[in-house]
């Protein structure tokens, strides 16, 4: 499966077959929301919230190749990402984007 962000494939003709999305909510265990409130009084990177993103990345877009695939899609194009706060250390991701199917 070919990921990408633009609109086309170079060298590839394609055949449009719909939107396809995936999303996820996660959160960061208790214990670890506490130590990483402690990080801000004193500034840096939040590590713990950053993998949490990275992992919500990642199965957010497994969750849209999937939908890709069940369609029959050689790649998935025009991809984007947004994530909205849920509630206090917790976010939702969500991976959206073209799939497609070459001509």
């Amino acid at each position: 499966m070919i990921l990408v962000n633009t609109e086309t494939i170079p060298g590839k003709e394609l055949n449009l077959l719909g939107l396809v999305k995936g999303s996820t909510i996660q959160t960061k265990n208790f214990g670890r929301d506490i130590t990483q409130s402690f990080k801000t009084l004193v500034g840096g990177e939040l590590k713990a919230y950053n993998q949490m993103m990275n992992d919500a990345r990642a199965l957010a877009t497994k969750r849209m190749v999937e939908e890709a695939e069940a369609l029959g899609a050689d790649a998935i194009v025009n991809i984007r990402y947004a994530s909205a706060s849920v509630m206090q250390g917790a976010a939702e991701v969500l991976a959206y984007g073209t799939a497609v199917k070459f001509v």
